[in-house]
């Protein structure tokens, strides 16, 4: 179905992509895997034609898709075959509503009416956007517009499905009922998907082959799941749970997981996890009985939050729960319906934007709204001069969480992690005494969320304070040591985090769901563990 024939790919003569040459058949998931700015992207633009005749660059070799030359076919030539959803939803709308849009790209194909109206309601069932088919699209959140992008593809019943990170903004529970969905068509009806993913944990069990992208133009590693995302510096914590444990190989399913970890949970019955050794400090961020509402809709629904200077928060609920309401009505930006809220006793919204900065900072859920200059360079000098930090503090932070980003290169051409990595150095550079995090993972692999992990804590541990808003179960087990879980705009829960996460087998990371009824939740908290016996 899909035919790679060596294929390079390069821009400005730097190859991305090199060597690629395998095949995918009818009816099979693939899973391409690497890190940030590999080139995964780039591979998935490659099988809808849109590289290079949208995105330029040179392409050498062959990429065949249902027999079809993409160097030939142009994308509008391949929409019959080929359905698509990049990592920015948002980015690909051309309608209103929800309805309207999951109609569209039927539209565009000329399929009678009365076959379109009976394919909407099929993929609103499927994906569960009943609720929200009348709603205008800006109004969703950040989750159920990647639900309706993924339902737009799919009303058109290709034979091909192309996602690029389609779980990056959804919670659990979503992911796996989309993923369902997907697993479905697969095993339904043959169709044949390629995904791109970070959040590996989520995705790796359905895969029936694994494209590894090692980067710098090296020839991808192409096999079963399991044995290349071991070699993989992108594993998921089953897999390398699993080589800790000396499984061979590796599970990639939380069930074959589960089948093997007797003998491990019997070494680990009488250790004890690490505890992280919180300090009692003083209230840096207050808020009281906050409420936001757009128009008649609430969104907020009084939230009463204490946060200590040293905290490291995790905001979690399900999509539309209120999450990123909740952190822009805490920043200042966005207006309060009703309630306080105070940083070192000054309420964000009172002050102009230099002085919020240094008390209050947030990255948003679409980062690259803050970037605004031509040039890489160009952004971290702006930040460091706006912070009043020394030259090349930014720089320093964005080596460090995505390693490799050249100073020339327009912010707009860097790929969707990197983005994110360049706004959350911009927004760590004036050191804000509350740093806020609106789905800071966001197309990062593992060990850059590794770093941005130990950035976060050597923030807090120097008397700053982190509230983020996140999906990712794994990073929160790593980076925080509270969770709040909303619901509905109200608070629900709001605890430890292994006394949280463990509670909710939705919320749960996978060393949890592995070991459990243990309470461990990380991979390098068992390592730490068995290092000890």
């Amino acid at each position: 179905m899909i035919r790679f024939e060596q294929v390079t790919i390069a821009y400005a003569e730097k190859p991305v992509l090199a060597g690629v040459d395998f095949e995918i058949p009818e009816g099979e998931l693939c899973l391409v895997v690497g890190g940030t700015g590999a080139g995964k992207s780039t591979l998935l633009r490659a099988i809808n034609g849109l590289v290079p005749h949208f995105t330029g660059g040179t392409l050498t070799g062959r990429v065949l898709v249902d027999g079809r030359d993409t160097a030939i076919n142009p994308p509008r030539e391949l929409a019959d075959v080929v359905g698509m959803v990049g990592q920015d939803p948002v980015a690909g709308f051309v309608t209103d509503t929800v309805e309207e849009e999951l109609a569209y790209s039927m539209e565009s194909l000329a399929i009678p009416a009365a076959v379109m109206r009976k394919r909407v309601e099929e993929t609103v069932d499927l994906l569960g956007l009943a609720d929200l088919r009348d709603r205008p699209l800006a109004s969703l959140s950040g989750g159920q517009q990647q639900r309706v992008a993924i339902g737009a593809a799919l009303t058109a019943h290709p034979r091909i499905l192309v996602l690029d990170e389609p779980t990056s903004a959804l919670d659990p529970g979503a992911a796996e009922d989309v993923l369902a969905a997907v697993h479905r068509l697969v095993h339904d009806l043959a169709m044949t998907v390629v995904i791109a993913e970070h959040r590996l944990e989520r995705v790796a069990q359905y895969a029936d082959r694994v494209v590894w992208l090692p980067g710098s133009g090296v020839a991808p590693v192409i096999g079963d799941p399991g044995p290349v995302l071991a070699d993989a510096p992108v594993a998921p914590p089953v897999v390398r749970l699993g080589q800790l444990a000396g499984w061979d190989p590796p599970p990639v399913s939380i069930r074959d997981a589960r089948r093997l970890a007797g003998p491990l949970r019997e070494r680990l019955r009488l250790l004890t996890p690490p505890v992280a050794d919180i300090v009692p400090a003083n209230a840096i961020l207050t808020a009281n009985a906050v409420s936001v509402r757009y128009g008649k809709t609430p969104a907020v629904r009084e939230v009463t939050l204490t946060v200590s200077a040293g905290e490291r928060v995790a905001v979690m609920g399900r999509n539309g729960s209120g999450k990123s309401s909740l952190l822009w009505a805490l920043q200042g930006s966005g207006k309060r319906a009703s309630g306080t809220v105070e940083v070192d006793g000054k309420d964000p919204a009172s002050l102009k934007p230099p002085a919020r900065r240094t008390k209050i900072g947030l990255v948003p859920q679409q980062p690259s709204d803050l970037l605004y200059l031509h040039t890489v360079a160009a952004e971290c000098a702006q930040a460091d001069a706006e912070s009043g930090r020394p030259k090349g503090t930014c720089r320093a932070l964005v080596d460090d969480l995505a390693p490799g980003i050249p100073d020339d290169i327009h912010p707009r051409d860097l790929s969707e992690g990197q983005r994110l990595a360049l706004v959350l150095a911009i927004a760590l550079t004036p050191r804000p005494t509350v740093l806020l995090l609106d789905e800071p993972t966001r197309g990062l692999d593992y060990p850059a969320k590794s770093r941005l992990a130990e950035n976060l804590r050597a923030l807090t541990r120097a008397g700053h304070a982190v509230v983020l808003a996140t999906h990712d179960v794994e990073f929160v087990a790593e980076a925080a040591e509270r969770v709040v879980v909303l619901a509905d705009g109200e608070v629900v829960a709001d605890g430890p985090v292994d006394q949280v996460v463990t509670a909710s087998p939705v919320f749960a990371p996978q060393v949890a769901k592995v070991l459990a009824p243990q309470p461990w939740l990380t991979v390098a908290a068992v390592e730490t563990a068995l290092a000890a016996l």
